[in-house]
């Protein structure tokens, strides 16, 4: 189990993990391409006029009368980054720095910028923003130089918080994982008691009549005119059957997925069938049967099962009825088709409304064994019904034990 659970722990955490990492490098991707197509943008809307406007004063070069109209720069929108425009001679050499749009850098620096750049012996240049200093273009005699200082500086701002952000989800994630792994073997681990349990109590069940089998086989080879050590194997023998049987169909009934023998069939039909070969039983035992059954209600099914229910059903009220008790049966179709089989005597414990559908459950441990009951029968019930996508219920109030079974 612990195997398990680690196992869906790291599952959840991974998943969850490489979601949200996903999303943070998503967002830090679309981020830098969103400032690398800035910077073409920029170069471009730069190529276009010609000169950077950018002055420290915030004035505009004044229009010259025999300017073109493409070299009108006061609608143009530029990036935080500082843009520095060097004009070249043919030979490439730097002829002119102009509307550099910053004091931090004389003109001097920038030339030794430019000529650096110059001797790299290519037209343009982003690389990576995250530590490129400069992006530079070269078109028609003219080299464009950004400074990718700002860019920098939010990239890596945002990278940075982006794994501050990371770490501290990271922690809640663990949190969230663990209590969703708690939630999912939550069923798993009460499963896995139930089965143990199941193990445990088929395995004593099992034992006491081998127990018993044996110690007369061993009187019997004693005293082989001894009879009586004959008739406990027997009696012990057929306790075992009856066990095995029993478990047998309860593994049968576990099959809820396997709707092969479905087919629609008269439920009616099948319910009053089944309430007919108890009527027998139930004259001699003094108990009163009533049913009400509405006529020709058609459902998928499969028959033999139905019969099985209805049998467990009245074969439990049978047992639990008091002397000239009263049973009643109801099979009625409105909105769902419901099934009521009810019974006065002998209560449900209260608080074991659901443990009495659980295998091996026994009220009256004493009773039960001495009937060769193994708390199996309502267990075999509750399958059948999920079976047919039906849900059964059962309850106790002033004296009637009532079984539900709705049918939807």
């Amino acid at each position: 189990m612990d195997k398990l659970r680690k196992k869906v722990f790291w599952v959840i955490f991974l998943i969850l993990t490489i979601f949200t990492t996903s999303v943070f490098a998503v967002y830090n991707v679309q981020q830098y391409n969103g400032e690398r197509l800035e910077i073409v943008r920029n170069f471009t809307q730069i190529e276009r006029v010609g000169k950077r406007v950018d002055f420290p004063d915030g004035n505009e070069p004044p229009q010259m009368p025999d300017e073109p109209e493409q070299r009108d720069f006061k609608n143009i929108r530029y990036m935080d980054n500082t843009v520095y425009t060097v004009l070249l001679n043919d030979d490439n050499s730097v002829s002119e720095i102009v509307n550099h749009s910053s004091d931090d850098k004389t003109d001097e620096e920038i030339e030794e910028i430019a000529n650096d750049i110059l001797a790299e012996n290519r037209e343009s240049k982003i690389g990576n923003l995250y530590t490129c200093k400069y992006s530079y273009s070269i078109s028609n005699s003219t080299l464009v130089i950004i400074d990718n200082e700002n860019t920098n500086s939010v990239l890596l701002k945002t990278l940075l918080i982006s794994f501050a952000l990371l770490i501290a989800l990271e922690l809640l994630i663990l949190l969230i994982s663990l209590k969703i792994t708690k939630w999912i073997i939550k069923p798993v681990e009460e499963s896995f008691e139930k089965q143990k349990q199941f193990i445990a109590d088929a395995s004593h069940e099992l034992k006491t009549p081998l127990a018993v089998i044996m110690a007369s086989s061993e009187a019997l080879e004693s005293n082989p005119s001894e009879t009586k050590w004959l008739e406990n194997i027997k009696s012990e023998s057929d306790r075992m059957n009856k066990l095995i049987s029993d478990l047998l169909e309860l593994a049968k009934s576990e099959s809820v997925d396997d709707r092969s023998e479905f087919k629609t069939g008269n439920i009616s039909k099948t319910v009053e069938k089944s309430v007919l070969t108890f009527e027998g039983i139930m004259f001699e035992k003094g108990i009163t049967l009533d049913y009400s059954i509405d006529e020709n209600i058609e459902i998928e099914m499969n028959e033999y099962k139905i019969q099985q229910l209805v049998s467990i059903l009245l074969d439990n009220a049978i047992k639990h009825s008091d002397k000239n008790g009263k049973i009643n049966v109801n099979l009625k179709k409105d909105r769902d088709i419901v099934l009521i089989v009810s019974n006065t005597g002998e209560g449900i414990p209260k608080g074991d409304e659901e443990k009495i559908f659980e295998r091996f459950y026994r009220a009256d441990e004493s009773r039960n064994r001495n009937e060769n009951r193994y708390g199996l029968g309502l267990a075999i019930a509750k399958n059948i019904a999920l079976s047919h996508n039906a849900e059964i219920s059962a309850a106790s109030d002033n004296g009637t034990t009532t079984f539900k079974v709705v049918f939807k």
